[in-house]
């Protein structure tokens, strides 16, 4: 079990955010940026599996700023109006500060799944510290095409998944051949186990590959 704790931003905001803790030294620091639903069961239980495998993890509230404290287990309750005033370029400042706080173990890796996928992307492009990046099915990765990642970076995406069509992950595939794009037979949300989207085998090869990657990049 983690704990919960708050992050301080460089303009001096506070955030909610969750720390994992592994048992013994640390291989590194990980970022989990979960979906549009807070730090929830479901991230917490992301970051708890991160530190299993030996990494320092930190799952931010991206959504604070909006509104603080926000956080549900109900994945039908789409935060339309709270994603309207969501600031990107504010975030950018959240992410900061979650890496900083992951980075007491050493490299950093962001990862993150859906609006945390688009979150991983522009964590690549625009935060310091990072040294990898894997996010899943980053709804809002192609209109970041132009960003181009300045560490080793991952991305993964369901074929079926009707919000991000395939022929978005091909153009994002061809402006970063540098990127390792991987695709799945499987919809949006494919690695969520507390959805009826949930693809147990999509969702094991992407996190092996995850794991790899970091094992790689990060430590």
């Amino acid at each position: 079990m983690g704990t919960r704790f708050l992050l301080t931003a460089s303009d001096g905001f506070e955030l909610n955010a969750y720390r994992a803790e592994p048992e013994g030294a640390p291989r590194g620091g990980v970022v989990v940026l979960g979906e549009v639903w807070g730090i929830n069961h479901w991230v917490r239980s992301v970051a708890d599996r991160w530190a299993e495998n030996g990494y320092l993890a930190i799952a931010p509230a991206m959504l604070d700023r909006v509104e603080f404290g926000y956080e549900t287990d109900d994945y039908s309750r789409l935060p339309k109006e709270m994603l309207q005033r969501f600031d990107p370029e504010a975030a950018l400042l959240d992410l900061s500060a979650a890496v900083a706080a992951a980075s007491e173990a050493g490299r950093v890796g962001v990862t993150g799944y859906c609006f945390g996928g688009m979150l991983s992307w522009r964590a690549a492009a625009l935060v310091d510290g990072v040294a990898a990046a894997s996010g899943y099915y980053g709804g809002g990765v192609p209109q970041y095409i132009g960003l181009t990642p300045r560490v080793p970076t991952e991305m993964h995406f369901g074929t079926r998944d009707q919000g991000i069509p395939l022929e978005q992950v091909e153009e994002l595939q061809a402006a970063h051949p540098g990127v390792d794009v991987y695709t799945y037979d499987a919809d949006h949300g494919f690695c969520c186990d507390e959805r009826d989207r949930y693809d147990a085998q999509a969702c094991r090869t992407a996190s092996e590959r995850s794991l790899a990657f970091f094992g790689t990049h990060v430590g």
